[in-house]
């Protein structure tokens, strides 16, 4: 079965002084979903959205809020996001496990895995669910797929850059995963990076159905416009 093509507007692009009317923007335009980047500046050398922004906008839109937890030690951070109104929790595969020496000091980025510890991620998967909100794994550029935990998930998100800032240009090794999702997963593919009407085809033929746009978006003079464009890349 054909999945639609869905458009989730990353916040992390929007103008933070009038969030509320880009919000409305993005609804008009015919968005699916929010993403919401929520960045510790310790998994990534950044630092950005607490809960209290989750909350805003639950107050703002009906629409899904994705919040995707660059954080360190997501489990004890996720019942205060589900409470203040994610509907997906992301979390990323290389806060379970021990990292490489290249990663292991708070200032080395990106972050990457030696071996996934599969018991601890799915603990915290399981309880995404058991809040009621939709489970999704994270696997950064560098990370390869961890088959084993698909089952325990609704989704899957590819980071098509290393992830902590908007406006880095599209990593194409992320295709291959894509596609190999594709083959073996029936939840949500999506991907975030780089997004734009060049790289978007190319996601979109390798598997994604889930396009998460920043810059590309929130920068177009006809929000509309670009969010038609995208949609249409149905597979």
């Amino acid at each position: 079965m054909k999945k639609h093509i869905e458009i989730s507007a990353s916040i992390l692009a929007a103008d933070f002084s009038n969030l509320k009317n880009d919000i409305k923007r993005c609804e008009e335009a015919g968005v699916a979903r929010f993403h919401i980047d929520c960045m510790d500046g310790h998994f990534v050398p950044n630092l950005t959205i607490g809960p209290v922004i989750v909350e805003a906008c639950a107050k703002n839109t009906k629409l899904p809020l994705e919040a995707h937890l660059m954080i360190e030690h997501p489990g004890e951070y996720i019942e205060s996001y589900a409470k203040a109104g994610a509907d997906i929790i992301q979390v990323q595969a290389e806060c379970y496990g021990q990292r490489p020496p290249s990663s292991r000091q708070w200032d080395q980025w990106p972050k990457g895995i030696e071996k996934i510890d599969i018991p601890a991620l799915r603990r915290d998967l399981k309880k995404i669910r058991k809040l009621g909100k939709k489970a999704f794994v994270v696997f950064n550029p560098g990370t390869p797929l961890c088959e084993e935990i698909l089952n325990d998930c609704d989704g899957v998100l590819i980071m098509s850059v290393n992830p902590g800032f908007a406006g880095q240009r599209f990593m194409p090794e992320a295709l291959p995963k894509l596609s190999r999702l594709k083959e073996i997963f029936k939840g949500d593919i999506a991907i975030d990076g780089g997004i734009n009407a060049q790289t978007a085809p190319l996601a979109v033929g390798a598997g994604a159905n889930v396009l998460i746009t920043a810059s590309y978006l929130f920068s177009a003079g006809d929000l509309a416009e670009v969010t038609r464009s995208l949609k249409s890349l149905q597979k």
